[in-house]
């Protein structure tokens, strides 16, 4: 199981890129349809890789913890699921209730939102203030599957009290770290190595 870290493509102040996905389980959805009043966490996930899989309660958890603190939260699998049926959109509504994500899981088949943010790894976190402005890209927290700690969620959870409080942030945040997303042949974007 390589590492791969979260590009950073995107900036802090860098504004929302838009996207119409389905969710299996509810329909489509665009980046307002899920954004909340004080903010929005955005970030890609899949069903099968052991990094998301270590986190996942815990995500579904924070964001129960803060939708009423106004920040919507939404995840999206952009994986070639040809090659990684476990991923699959049929999959992802059982997925998503066994880990308590009571926000939208949505589908991204052609792997263009996944390019447009950036996004490398699984899983990677991108929170937008109220106005859809890039406020904290980064981890969730240091835990890994590998190194005994259990999921919490501290950065994020930093990076959120901190965009509630209408303060900036004040560390340098460490990059989302995961399996690669898994691009479909002659797909990957040059970002990729």
């Amino acid at each position: 199981m390589a590492e791969v870290a979260s590009t950073f493509h995107l900036q802090p102040g860098d504004p929302n890129i838009d996207f119409s996905l389905k969710d299996p389980r509810s329909g489509a959805y665009s980046f307002e349809d899920v954004a909340g009043d004080k903010g929005t966490l955005l970030f890609f996930a899949c069903n099968h890789c052991p990094y998301v899989v270590h986190l996942s309660k815990q995500v579904g958890k924070l964001a129960a913890d803060y939708a009423d603190e106004g920040i919507g939260t939404v995840a999206i699998m952009s994986n070639d699921v040809e090659k990684y049926p476990a991923d699959a959109p049929e999959k992802m509504g059982d997925f998503a209730d066994d880990n308590g994500w009571e926000f939208p899981y949505l589908y991204d088949p052609t792997q263009e939102v996944a390019k447009a943010y950036g996004a490398a790894c699984t899983p990677d976190f991108y929170l937008f203030d109220a106005e859809g402005y890039l406020f904290y890209a980064g981890q969730f927290d240091p835990s890994r599957p590998s190194n005994g700690e259990e999921a919490s969620g501290d950065d994020l959870r930093e990076a959120i009290d901190t965009l509630l409080a209408g303060e900036d942030l004040g560390f340098d945040p460490n990059p989302s770290v995961g399996c690669n997303i898994k691009w479909k042949p002659g797909n990957e974007p040059e970002y990729f190595s």
